[in-house]
């Protein structure tokens, strides 16, 4: 994205003038766009959250975009503009939009009236910069509430692009090793039997299911709300995202997550689970969630992603006995915990994790936010 310290320069006027060269931007492209488009993409702008950049796309889709042929180039020229990405052949499919890294530091722009000059507007951004990359490294428990709603405001940009799997259709394409027939059939049939070029066809990609067992046990007090918040970014990012909660008992907060605003899908979120900052059975709760909803297929080709410290009252056999039916119903189990740290070298030592261990395929940190962006850099790979 464009230099934060431009965009938010002033304080309406930085975004509107980055919009307007933005409308510019597609109008030089053969784009129809006039005058009172780009006015409608400000205005749509001025009800959403202008340093959100996935609001950013719709509201240019939605105002600027009139035929469907259309959204291919302006998806290139968005990518190109805000994310500064290569271009994308007309054919592909429209990639999930990410926001970049320095798209996030408009977040914690200060507000323009309390800017005294120039000199001193650096001097606070390059400051308020270098206080995000101490944060990203500091430890949750360690935080500050300041620092945590902080760190929450620059959570709730991350965009997770879930795993993808190739499916049995079909689709068309520039190149390949097959050709799709039936476009070549029709393409004869258009040409009077001289075809004007090939179609090949490549395996379409379908998103995988991704389920959240999120542990807000009383041992997980320091970072149930940030994971919290975190999986409510995930399921902005796919409908195919479930969410649970337990402590003694499962809890599906998925609805009670599909709320736009951060703090209002977290209140809901907290008024349906009732055993929060309680004890912990994680056994007993993995296993409610095979009987009553993996083998229903939910998981069914899916991640699983247990966030927990492993810390479990109940007995180790019926955890060990849940995990191993876990794995056989789900494509891949990550378990993230928050005590395992940067090291490499890690042997799990709660009596849960080791019983979980063999059934799992990959163990990662979460204690801080520098460990969650690896995880959501991670995930697309679990294919």
């Amino acid at each position: 994205m464009p230099d934060a310290g431009t965009a938010g320069s002033t304080a309406d006027g930085g975004y509107f003038e980055l919009f307007v060269t933005f409308a510019q931007r597609l109008r030089a492209t053969g784009l129809p766009i006039g005058s009172d488009d780009v006015m409608a993409f400000c205005s749509a702008n001025v009800e959403l959250d202008p340093s959100d950049i996935l609001d950013v796309y719709w509201a240019g889709r939605c105002t600027l975009v009139t035929r469907r042929d259309h959204i291919p180039v302006y998806d290139n020229v968005f990518r190109q503009f805000f994310l500064d990405e290569e271009p994308t052949a007309p054919d592909d499919p429209r990639p999930i939009m990410r926001s970049a890294p320095n798209a996030q530091g408009v977040l914690q722009v200060p507000d323009p009236e309390d800017r005294i000059g120039g000199e001193g507007e650096e001097v606070q951004l390059g400051l308020m910069a270098s206080s995000i990359e101490v944060w990203r490294n500091k430890h949750f428990s360690e935080c500050t509430p300041d620092e945590l709603a902080a760190l929450r405001r620059i959570m709730a940009t991350i965009r997770i692009a879930p795993p993808r799997r190739r499916t049995r259709r079909y689709r068309t394409a520039l190149e390949g090793q097959r050709l799709h027939l039936r476009s070549m059939v029709r393409e004869s049939m258009r040409r009077f039997g001289e075809p004007e070029r090939l179609v090949y066809a490549q395996r379409r990609r379908r998103v995988r299911p991704l389920i959240l067992l999120l542990d807000v046990s009383g041992s997980m007090a320091d970072y149930s709300r940030n994971l919290l918040q975190f999986a409510h970014s995930t399921s902005r990012a796919s409908r195919r995202v479930e969410v649970f909660c337990f402590g003694t008992r499962l809890t599906r907060i998925t609805r009670e997550l599909d709320e736009r605003r951060p703090d209002d899908a977290l209140d809901r979120a907290a008024q349906v689970v009732v055993d929060w900052e309680g004890g912990t059975r994680i056994g007993d709760s993995i296993d409610a969630f095979v009987r009553d909803w993996a083998r229903r297929g939910l998981c069914r080709g899916g991640i699983v992603v247990i966030c927990s410290d492993g810390l479990d009252r109940g007995d180790p056999r019926v955890l060990e006995t849940a995990m191993e039916r876990l794995s056989r119903l789900s494509h891949r189990v990550v378990w993230l915990n928050p005590h395992r740290g940067d090291g490499k070298d890690y042997a799990p030592t709660t009596m849960g994790l080791i019983a979980a261990a063999p059934y799992v395929d990959v163990i990662h940190s979460a204690h801080d936010l520098n460990s969650l962006e690896g995880f959501a850099a991670l995930l697309p790979g679990l294919r």
